[in-house]
């Protein structure tokens, strides 16, 4: 067997990993999931798991890392699409997340969750969770200054507010308006930030 179909089996057997590991987390939580769950639906052997990942804890942070780069390069893609005026790219954001809430698949923001299930400051799943949360809050920032905001910083803590608060929201009542008044409240912050001078 040659040396790149060796690497293309254990990066494989590493995605199966990841994809069993989110599955799980998403619907069941972290610490409820047990190693042996994972590997029995990843169908890999617990000598992978540990030849990838030093720990459960690492595995969550991987997971969580992933997701990351996911929703980036999706919220990326959405607002390169967006039409016209800066606002309508920051509103994209809110558009990715009425889909994302509305999803089947929406068992809760899995940074939230992991932040409340780790909440140790060196626990590796907390510092993932903020990781992603604090790039949130810069993207949040960058949009509201292409929007000409007087106060970038100030309007990017409250859109995410409004983000976060949607997720959360979303998830305990399973409330389909949550994300589209939280649209709506983006657009009044939106138009206040560029009245004032």
């Amino acid at each position: 067997m040659s040396g790149s179909s060796a690497a293309i089996r254990t990066s494989s057997k590493r995605e199966a990993l990841l994809d069993a590991a989110e599955a799980l987390f998403a619907r069941q939580g972290y610490r409820a999931v047990g190693i042996d769950t994972v590997l029995a639906r990843a169908g890999v052997a617990k000598m992978t798991l540990y030849k990838h990942f030093a720990s459960k804890e690492e595995l969550i942070a991987a997971v969580l890392e992933r997701r990351a780069d996911a929703v980036a390069a999706t919220l990326a893609e959405r607002i390169a699409a967006a039409p016209g005026h800066p606002r309508e790219r920051l509103l994209a954001v809110f558009d990715w997340l009425e889909e994302a809430v509305r999803s089947p698949g929406f068992h809760g923001c899995l940074f939230i969750k992991a932040a409340s299930e780790y909440p140790a400051p060196d626990d590796l799943p907390r510092q993932a969770a903020l990781a992603f949360k604090e790039g949130c809050r810069q993207l949040l920032e960058g949009l509201s200054r292409d929007v000409g905001a007087g106060d970038p910083q100030g309007l990017a803590r409250q859109l995410q507010l409004l983000l976060e608060g949607t997720l959360v929201m979303a998830f305990l009542q399973r409330n389909p308006r949550a994300a589209s008044d939280a649209r709506q409240a983006a657009m009044a912050l939106l138009e206040a930030a560029e009245t004032t001078p």
